[in-house]
C-alpha cells in the first residue's frame, strides 16, 4: 500500500487502504477531545483523493485541477521529524513539538494546554490528558515520550486514510495518512514514513504536500 502524489494532480492511494471520514468532537466548553466516524467508504483497490480543493466529487478527484490550473508544486522542506523540534521536559513526560506540521486541529488546548500538562506530568491526571492530546494530534506535530525510558508513546493505527472534518468550526481538514503508509513524491522519493501524516486537500498550503492549516483561513 502506498500514497502517491501526482504532479499537479490528486493523491493516488493503492493497496486496498481503508478510507474513512472522521469528524472532530468537542466537549461542552468547545475544546477538541476526540473523533467520530461519520462514514466508512467501500473498499477499493485504488482511489484518488482530491488535493486541489475544488472537486465536485469530494473527497475524490473530479479532474477539476485541470480546469483551475492547480499548481501542486511541492514547497515544503523535506526534513525528518527530529530536525528542528522543540523539546519540553516534564517530570514523567517529554514533549516534542514540530511546529511547521501544525494543522490547527486544536486538540492541544484543553486543560491549560499540552505544554503545561507536560510540565505537570507528575500528576496522573495531567499525564493522561497530555498523552491523549498528543495522540489525537493528526499530523504528529506533538509527540510525548516516557521521560525515564525515552520510549515514544504513540497511538496504534491500522494503515488507513481519514478525511478530517470539523463541523463545529465549519472546516474541511486534511487527508490523514495513518499507520505508517509510505508517501511517494512525484520524483519517486519518499517522505519520512510516520504513524501520522496530514496532506493538504484544500490546495492552499504553503507546505505542500503537507497541510499547514490554511483550510482554517476564511
Amino acid at each position: 500500500m502506498k500514497v502517491t502524489i501526482c504532479e499537479d494532480g490528486p493523491f493516488l492511494v493503492t493497496g486496498s487502504v481503508p478510507l474513512y471520514e472522521l469528524a472532530i468532537t468537542h466537549d461542552k466548553e468547545g475544546y477538541a477531545i476526540g473523533w467520530k466516524e461519520e462514514k466508512c467508504y467501500p473498499e477499493q483497490e485504488e482511489y484518488a483523493p482530491c488535493r486541489c480543493g475544488n472537486s465536485h466529487s469530494k473527497p475524490f478527484c473530479y479532474r477539476t485541477h485541470v480546469n483551475v490550473h492547480f499548481d501542486g508544486t511541492l514547497t515544503g522542506v523535506r526534513e525528518r521529524y527530529r530536525d528542528g523540534i522543540e523539546e519540553i521536559d516534564g517530570p514523567n513526560l517529554t514533549l516534542t513539538d514540530k511546529k511547521p506540521l501544525c494543522v490547527h486541529a486544536r486538540f492541544c488546548q484543553r486543560s491549560g494546554g499540552i505544554w503545561n500538562l507536560t510540565r505537570q506530568s507528575d500528576s496522573d491526571e495531567a499525564r493522561e490528558i497530555a498523552i491523549d492530546e498528543a495522540g489525537n494530534c493528526p499530523s504528529g506535530r506533538l509527540v510525548v515520550w516516557n521521560a525515564e525510558t525515552g520510549v515514544r508513546i504513540e497511538p496504534e493505527y491500522e494503515p488507513s486514510i481519514a478525511i478530517i472534518e470539523n463541523p463545529l468550526k465549519g472546516e474541511h481538514g486534511p487527508v490523514w495518512v495513518r499507520g505508517g503508509i509510505p508517501v511517494e513524491c512525484p520524483d519517486g522519493t519518499l517522505l519520512e514514513t510516520r504513524n501520522r501524516v496530514t496532506l493538504c486537500r484544500c490546495g492552499k498550503s504553503c507546505n505542500k504536500p503537507l497541510c499547514d492549516g490554511s483550510h482554517t483561513n476564511p
